[in-house]
C-alpha cells in the first residue's frame, strides 16, 4: 500500500511504502521460534498490531525476549504468501511470534507493552495501513493465556489509556506460518528505508522510553 501523504506520488512511493512493498517467494523452513520452544522454560505469544515490521522491532528490545519472527495467522488460507495476504482476501493477519522466558519477562508485561505499542481502538487499520491483515489481535496458545489476555484487555479499557473502545480480538492461534525471509528483522536490516525511519522508528523510540527498565 502506498502511504497517502501530501507529497508527490514519486516521493510517497519512495519513502512511505508500507510493508506491502515486495513479493518474494514464501520460505517454508522450520522457524527458529519452534526449535527454541523445545526448551520447556520458554513460552510464546502471537500478536497482531498492524504491520508486522513494527511489532517485531518493538518486542526485540526486551530482556527475556529470546526471538521474534514475522508471520501470518488466523485466516482462511494455510501457509499464504505475502502477495496473497496483501489482497485482503485470505483473512490472514500479519503477526509477530514472540518467544520469551517467563522467568524474566511475564506474559502480562508483554500484554501491557502491546496495548501501548499500537492503537487497539481502530478496526482493521493502523495509521495508513488499512485492511483486515492489519487488525489488532492476541492469539493465545492456552486457556491460561486467554484468561490473562481478557483480563488485561478489560483492565486497559477501564484504565483510560484509550478513550475509545478497544476492538482487539482475542482468539486461539490457528494456521500460523512464518513470513518470507526478507520480512525478518526488517527494521534492523533497513533502518534508512522511508517506512522504517518515518513510521517504525517513532513507535520504537516511544516504547523504549516508556519501558526503559525492561530493555536489554
Amino acid at each position: 500500500m502506498i502511504k497517502t501523504f501530501s507529497l508527490t506520488l514519486f516521493l510517497a512511493f519512495q519513502l512511505f511504502t508500507s510493508c506491502s512493498q515486495n513479493n518474494q517467494s514464501k520460505n517454508n523452513t522450520a522457524t527458529m521460534n519452534d526449535s527454541l520452544l523445545t526448551n520447556s522454560n520458554l513460552d510464546s505469544v502471537v500478536f497482531g498490531a498492524g504491520c508486522f515490521w513494527c511489532i517485531e522491532a518493538i518486542f526485540q528490545d526486551f530482556k527475556g525476549v529470546i526471538a521474534v519472527e514475522s508471520g501470518y495467522s488466523n485466516g482462511m488460507v494455510k501457509n499464504p504468501t505475502y502477495k496473497e495476504v496483501c489482497t485482503g482476501k485470505t483473512g490472514c493477519v500479519e503477526v509477530a511470534k514472540i518467544t520469551f522466558n517467563p522467568e524474566i519477562i511475564s506474559y502480562s508485561q508483554l500484554l501491557e507493552i502491546f496495548w501501548h505499542a499500537h492503537n487497539p481502538t481502530t478496526l482493521n487499520r493502523q495509521g495508513g495501513d488499512v485492511g483486515t491483515q492489519y487488525r489488532s489481535g492476541i492469539y493465545y496458545n492456552s486457556q491460561n493465556q486467554k484468561e490473562i489476555a481478557e483480563k488485561s484487555k478489560l483492565e486497559t479499557q477501564n484504565s483510560g489509556l484509550w478513550s475509545d473502545a478497544i476492538v482487539s480480538e482475542i482468539e486461539p492461534l490457528s494456521d500460523y506460518s512464518v513470513a518470507e525471509a526478507y520480512h525478518q528483522n526488517y527494521f534492523n536490516n533497513n533502518p534508512d528505508a522511508g517506512y522504517c525511519s518515518m513510521v517504525i522508528a517513532p513507535k520504537v523510540n516511544k516504547i523504549r522510553k516508556l519501558y526503559a527498565h525492561l530493555l536489554k
